[in-house]
């Protein structure tokens, strides 16, 4: 069992733009509609250093912005776990595409964004942290991995943590392998102990076998299903209405993460 303390939130995706924007429709008072949103605005970096970025990366940056915004100290302050399931899949066709062309002209800003940890790197610079952190990918239940490595870190440091969960769905041919129905990311701040900013107290505990929690909104449900990021939606609906309950999240083939949530 791990006890941490959620400080603040980040999240976009269609629909859902900004944390303080989306819990009307998590509460259930508005619905939700898929719509184009507008480009992501992660203003973090200089402007010479975002013309490098790509789409997810941006889409990463930009949650994590709003999450430290919220959290209200120096994001350099924070360890960091970052959790996508399927990477930068441009990036991927990018160079896949350069290979079969003659001479292979690799371009050498992609070949830098071709890790899994560009995200992290690209956050480490813009905030100056030199903190502890971590990049990984668990296929669907990359969040609810993502969310147990984080919560273990700030048990472990006794230090606040931030975890980004993103994915941004595939470009052709890679799509077909592996589809991905509309890009979506979430950020929390977590802590080891109560602060002033503090929004919940969360309590993980892996379970038996059994059904991890849906949406009951079918647009909401379809957004869930279609990003491995947006499994987090069922506990991003407990914390939006802000009532005492848990949660089970997609795990192990045979197990889940019940995360027990107490409005602080």
């Amino acid at each position: 069992m791990l006890r941490v303390f959620l400080d603040a939130v980040g999240l976009i995706a269609p629909g859902l733009d900004g944390w303080s924007a989306s819990r009307s429709v998590l509460q259930g008072e508005s619905a939700h509609c898929f719509r184009v949103r507008p480009p992501f605005t992660a203003t973090l970096l200089p402007p010479n250093e975002r013309r490098r970025l790509t789409p997810s990366i941006k889409l990463a940056l930009q949650a994590a912005q709003e999450a430290t915004e919220h959290w209200g100290l120096p994001a350099r302050g924070l360890s960091s776990v970052f959790a996508s399931t399927a990477g930068d899949a441009e990036i991927v066709d990018k160079i896949c595409t350069a290979l079969t062309l003659p001479d292979r002209p690799v371009s050498p800003i992609d070949f830098h964004n071709s890790v899994h940890n560009a995200a992290a790197g690209y956050w480490a610079l813009a905030t100056g942290s030199r903190l502890s952190s971590a990049t990984l990918s668990a296929q669907d239940e990359s969040f609810a991995v993502g969310l147990l490595e984080t919560a273990a870190l700030v048990q472990a440091e006794l230090n606040p943590a931030l975890l980004v969960a993103y994915d941004y769905p595939c470009p052709p041919p890679l799509d077909t392998a592996y589809p991905l129905g509309a890009p979506f990311a979430v950020a929390l701040v977590l802590g080891p102990a109560k602060t002033a900013q503090s929004l919940a107290e969360l309590v993980l505990r892996q379970d038996g076998a059994g059904q991890a929690d849906r949406m009951s909104d079918v647009s909401l449900e379809t957004l869930r299903q279609g990003n491995p990021a947006a499994r987090s939606l069922p506990l991003l609906q407990v914390l939006a209405r802000g009532k005492p309950k848990r949660v089970a999240l997609p795990y192990l083939p045979h197990s889940r993460l019940v995360v027990e949530s107490t409005p602080c």
